[in-house]
């Protein structure tokens, strides 16, 4: 089976192809901009994405749409995190949060998949806390200051392979996998 990737984030592609290698799924990349609606829930902006993109694609495919959900600052950046990344950055983040005890956060994926002309949704969460500092060389994005519950070391501290097996995307893209074993 091969299974289009519709992103343009090859760090989200390197993930899913490490997860699909172990299941004997090949994952193929299509770097194809599409179009985002601004939305409070991650699953309808995925379906939106979705709805804008089966027309365009030929055959199976997915997206995914990610984003840092942080508890003392009641759930900011969530689905925003593209642009406040863009913004502001880790250390803007950090700055909101420099005085904070409640360091709680979560990064939440819903993989939308358009199989068999039907769409179907996989939702990923992986809990943790935000660092104080900006720590590691890996990842991309937040993860220099996500720290997953598992770990005592930030998601950039982590190699691909590592955080491919515990991050909310792996989670999510397992969900899928495991449908698509069964159907």
């Amino acid at each position: 089976m091969v299974l289009k990737f519709i992103t343009s984030n090859i760090h989200k592609y390197e993930e899913a192809l490490l997860i699909g290698e172990k299941y004997e799924i090949n994952i193929s990349h299509e770097n194809l901009e599409y179009i985002e609606s601004q939305n409070d829930s991650f699953s309808e902006i995925a379906r939106f994405s979705l709805d804008n993109l089966k027309e365009k694609i030929q055959g199976d495919f997915f997206i995914e749409d990610a984003g840092l959900v942080i508890e003392c600052l009641n759930g900011f950046p969530g689905p925003y995190s593209s642009f406040v990344y863009s913004t502001i950055g880790n250390q803007g983040i950090l700055e909101l949060m420099r005085n904070e005890k409640n360091r709680n956060a979560k990064f939440i994926s819903t993989v939308a998949l358009f199989y068999k002309n039907k769409e179907f949704l996989f939702v990923g969460e992986c809990h943790g806390s935000i660092a104080s500092e900006i720590k590691g060389e890996h990842g991309f994005g937040y993860d220099p200051i996500f720290i997953p519950s598992e770990k005592n070391i930030s998601f950039g501290q982590l190699d691909v392979d590592e955080k491919s097996l515990l991050s909310h995307r792996s989670i999510a893209i397992n969900k899928m996998i495991k449908f698509l074993k069964e159907n």
